[in-house]
């Protein structure tokens, strides 16, 4: 019987001086999914997200709803240059777990599943990067820099 999954921390980074993108490299096809935990913030409120191999261009789709208080709201983005994470407040810090599936499988698209939780909202969503390649560089970005207290660590899930 197997004895479940488990969870290898692959890397993590710290966001030192002027960093708007976090970059893990050289991501070891031998996982199942990886897993992206982020806490941190940065000097304004501003969307992130992330890019695969360095894929700048307008090949990501996004749908997310979130929720705070007594409100709530759904969108969706297509074709644009990032997957979405959603929301960083600049006063205080935002939480982020992105589960990458199927990552280094080299015949569909991959699909990226998040929760984000920042003091006002909570987001849940999915985004796609629409590209058949094997994930081998997950970059997190800004539009500005991150805090020297920003964290984000990756994880290989291997199935036991």
């Amino acid at each position: 019987m197997a004895a479940g999954i488990t969870y290898t921390p692959i890397a993590t980074i710290t966001a030192s001086g002027s960093a708007s993108e976090l970059t893990f490299n050289s991501i070891s096809g031998s996982y199942t999914d990886l897993i992206l935990i982020f806490e941190g913030n940065t000097g304004t409120s501003d969307e992130f997200g992330i890019r695969v191999n360095s894929d700048s261009g307008n090949n990501y789709s996004s749908t997310w709803m979130q929720g705070g208080g007594a409100s709530a709201e759904s969108s969706r983005y297509s074709n644009v240059s990032f997957a979405t994470l959603n929301y960083i407040r600049s006063s205080s810090r935002t939480m982020s777990i992105a589960h990458i599936q199927n990552y280094s499988n080299t015949t569909t698209y991959k699909t990226i599943v998040y929760r984000t939780a920042e003091p006002e909202k909570t987001w849940t969503g999915v985004s796609l990067w629409r590209n058949t390649n094997a994930i081998t560089s997950v970059t997190v970005r800004t539009g500005n820099n991150f805090s020297n207290t920003t964290t984000v660590t990756l994880y290989g899930i291997t199935a036991a």
